[in-house]
């Protein structure tokens, strides 16, 4: 599969599940804490400043974004979760809106890779954890990202990836928006998935 990822605009911010496109292309869902870095790494990946809004404010976003690419891919960034100051019916529409994606979306069964990412600083959080149990018990194919790789020195990004490795239960890409480690590596997952 080829891609121009000049190609690219924002196909919808969904609010409501009713709103999930219903064009029939492979999806890639991409999962994670509130600032964990998920806007920062769509950036990163389609080589944009700010197609993806990266907030000041963690949990703010409360939409299922679809990143349309070339007309032949879906990315899809899930609303993070895990913020505390988030007001109950916040976290409640977070919840509903996430759950929604994977149980009313008209297209899961295009959906080919969830990218749960994790903040290689802090490790899997017991959120992460539960996502992570949850894509397994749903059989959905997944891997893991590690973000923000560039804030750690050589030691800690060692032992830290080694530790998320050994949670994750499967492949894990050390990942900087800054430098941009990790982003061929992650495309490679993406097509391969995407092609599957």
């Amino acid at each position: 599969m080829k891609i121009n990822i000049q190609n690219v605009r924002l196909a919808i911010s969904a609010g409501l599940s009713k709103q999930f496109p219903t064009a029939k292309v492979p999806q890639i869902a991409f999962s994670g804490r509130s600032n964990v870095g998920k806007s920062s790494l769509v950036n990163t990946l389609l080589s944009r400043k700010s197609l993806a809004r990266v907030s000041g404010t963690p949990g703010k976003t409360v939409t299922v974004n679809f990143y349309d690419v070339d007309s032949k891919l879906f990315l899809v960034d899930l609303p993070g979760y895990g913020y505390a100051k988030r007001t109950y019916e916040e976290q409640k529409k977070w919840s509903e809106l996430t759950d929604g994606y994977f149980t009313k979306n008209p297209n899961i069964d295009l959906l080919k890779l969830v990218i749960q990412l994790v903040d290689s600083r802090v490790g899997i959080t017991d959120n992460d954890a539960d996502m992570i149990e949850y894509l397994r018990e749903c059989r959905l194919p997944y891997i893991v990202v590690a973000t923000k790789v560039d804030k750690l020195n050589a030691t800690e990004r060692k032992n830290n990836i080694q530790k998320i490795e050994e949670g994750a239960g499967t492949l894990v890409i050390p990942f900087s928006s800054s430098s941009g480690v990790g982003r061929d590596e992650l495309w490679s997952e993406i097509i391969k998935h995407a092609e599957a």
